[in-house]
Parts: C-alpha cells; sequence; structure tokens
C-alpha cells in the first residue's frame, strides 16, 4: 500500500516517532493511523501521542460562577489569530456571548445557534460580529453546570485565559462545603494543571487499561535498553498498570511471595509485618502507573505531592467531620483538536534531501 508523506508527519505529529518507525508502522496497518499509534506505543517508539491537534488554534476561554457556587458556565470561543483575541472589542464580545449562556443555561453549541441575542439569531449576530472583526469567529464548546441541593460549583482559570476548569462537588452540608471550599478550589487548580481525564480508576474499562499498559511497558522497554547502555538503574517492568487488576486474590499471592522471599533471605519470621506492608506499598505504586496518570484521585496532589488527591479529601473529610465528593468537572484547553493550515510535508522533505 502507498503511504503519502502526508500521513506520515501526521502520525509523526501525533507521536513524536522518527520518519521511518512512523512510516513502517503505517505500511504496517496499511494506513490506519489508530492502528499504527497502537504499534508506536507498544514498541515504545512513540514519545507522547497528541490527544490535542498538532497545531492549536487561537482563541480565549471564559468563565463565570454564581457567587453562592450553585451554577457555573465555561466556553471556548475560536479566532484565527492571538492578535484579535487580546483585542478588547473581542473580548467584550466574548464577555456578551458567556453572560448570554450562563443566563440562559444554554448547553450546546446547537442551543446556542438556534437562541435570540439582542433580538436576532445568534447565528446571524456572529455574522455581524465577524464582519465588524474581520476574522472568522466560533463558539466552539460550552458546559453548564447546575448544583442541586447540596451540591457546589467551583471553576479556575489560568492566567493567559486559554486554560479552564469548572467543577461540581458534593457535600454532606453546608458547613462541611465552607470547611472545605479552599481544597476544593485547590482541587480544581490540579485539574488545570494535570488534565486528568477520569476521577477515579472505577471508571476505567479493562480494554482501556490493558492497551494502556502494553504501551507502557513498550516505553519502559525501550528506556530499560538505553539506560542499561548509559549504565543507569533499570525501570521495574509492572505486571498491572491499575487497581481494577489487583484483586485481592493478586495481593494475597504477593505478600505470600515476599514473605517466601524475606524467609530466603534469613529474615526472622517476628519481624516480617514491619516489613511485608512497605513492600506491598511499594508493589502498588510501581503497578497502578496507569491510575496516577489518568484518574485525579489516584494522582498525586499538586500541592502536597506526598498524598494523593483521595487522600487530601479524605483528611480534610475528617477534620471536618463530613463527607466530600467531586462529582464531574470539565476542562478545556484552547484550540485542542483543532488544525491549522499545514505546511507542505513532500517538499520540506524534498528540500532537505537537496541541501544533503
Amino acid at each position: 500500500m502507498s503511504i503519502s508523506a502526508k500521513q506520515v508527519k501526521e502520525l509523526r505529529d501525533m507521536t513524536g516517532a522518527g520518519m521511518m518507525d512512523a512510516k513502517n508502522a503505517l505500511v504496517e496497518t496499511n494506513g490506519d493511523i489508530d492502528k499504527a499509534i497502537e504499534l508506536l506505543r507498544e514498541r515504545g517508539e512513540a514519545k507522547a501521542v497528541k490527544k490535542a491537534s498538532k497545531v492549536a488554534a487561537e482563541g480565549i476561554m471564559k468563565l463565570k460562577v454564581s457567587d453562592d457556587h450553585k451554577k457555573g458556565t465555561l466556553l471556548e470561543i475560536n479566532t484565527q489569530t492571538d492578535f484579535v483575541a487580546k483585542n478588547e472589542g473581542f473580548i467584550e464580545l466574548s464577555d456578551k456571548i458567556l453572560n448570554h449562556v450562563y443566563e440562559n443555561q444554554i448547553d450546546t453549541i446547537e442551543e446556542l445557534n438556534k437562541s435570540t441575542i439582542d433580538g436576532q439569531n445568534f447565528e446571524d449576530f456572529i455574522k455581524e460580529q465577524i464582519a465588524k472583526i474581520g476574522e472568522n469567529i466560533v463558539v466552539r464548546r460550552v458546559v453548564n453546570y447546575i448544583a442541586n441541593e447540596n451540591e457546589y460549583i467551583y471553576g479556575y482559570m489560568h492566567f493567559n485565559n486559554k486554560n479552564g476548569v469548572v467543577l461540581k462537588a458534593k457535600f454532606d452540608s453546608e458547613a462541611t462545603e465552607k470547611g472545605a471550599e479552599k481544597l476544593i478550589q485547590q482541587i480544581t487548580m490540579h485539574v488545570s494543571a494535570l488534565g486528568p481525564e477520569y476521577i477515579s480508576y472505577k471508571e476505567f474499562t479493562h480494554e482501556f487499561v490493558e492497551s494502556e499498559l502494553s504501551a507502557l511497558k513498550g516505553q519502559l522497554k525501550v528506556l530499560n535498553e538505553e539506560n542499561e547502555i548509559l549504565g543507569k538503574p533499570l525501570k521495574t517492568i509492572p505486571e498491572f498498570g491499575s487497581r481494577l487488576q489487583i484483586t485481592d486474590e493478586v495481593l494475597a499471592e504477593k505478600e505470600a511471595e515476599i514473605k517466601k522471599e524475606l524467609l530466603a533471605e534469613g529474615k526472622p519470621e517476628q519481624i516480617l509485618d514491619k516489613i511485608i506492608p512497605g513492600k506491598i506499598a511499594r508493589f502498588i505504586e510501581d503497578n497502578t502507573q496507569i491510575d496516577s496518570q489518568y484518574a485525579l484521585y489516584e494522582q498525586p496532589f499538586v500541592l502536597n505531592p506526598e498524598v494523593s488527591v483521595e487522600e487530601a479529601i479524605a483528611q480534610e473529610s475528617e477534620k471536618l467531620g463530613g463527607t466530600i465528593e467531586v462529582l464531574e468537572y470539565k476542562r478545556f484547553v484552547v484550540g485542542e483538536g483543532i488544525e491549522k493550515k499545514e505546511e507542505d510535508f513532500a517538499a520540506e522533505v524534498a528540500s532537505q534531501m537537496k541541501g544533503q
């Protein structure tokens, strides 16, 4: 099958793989880019799969949360250039659209386009604004949260207005919410910084874990080959990737295995109960790397990496004598998933070859 230079460039941009690695993966998968990505990950040849676009579009993120934390709106508005995104007129327009979405509880772009603003259809309104500003404007994404009983909404906007989060949490009482408000605001900032895709590993599917574990093993295998050449310590290749896979039976077998090894080393049986818990904790840490990569609760808390986010919540709950739970959140980064005009990659390669 013939593989085009454009396909190779797309795969390279998404994975960071070398040119020939990308081309070979596409040949082996008959041009299926998703399968090629998985193949590169399994081989450890994908440096980092970009789930967003190759080149981010410009624009701005807007956030509004009510003073009583019962209502919140986050939306993304895209422009063609960063210059327009910083224009005072565009910022005023963005605020107007934000308030329109917030006040009318508009949940989708489809609803927004059918709505009426300033006495006219929203789509016609936007066309007029495009004509005034002289550049294309697209309201791309929107999320609108309304809190039920004992639920509260929080938001965080990064200083550059390019990364925003809106989060809904639940408490057993208003008093607990007041006491935990600072912590939840910090967790909202954590989501902005690290972008976990799930709240807990319990939301994973077994298929997802198996796919990610295969990729992780491939990456560690390549890293260990490099470390061996450089004389550096080798990384442990995990047997598992998530607590989803570590059953009570698995832990019991591991504990028995550790006990047998310690006795073989001549360790007195009466001190084993002081050694085994630490080794079990290390086993869990080594074999739950997918959890800490993708799940909020299992990640080290950015403001106190000694504890996980879940542990930080548990400590605060105990201190306040109540319950705290993150229910859902949305994190938007301006331009993710949008491609701008690409360079002619074939011409770029030809130019490089000519210069050799």
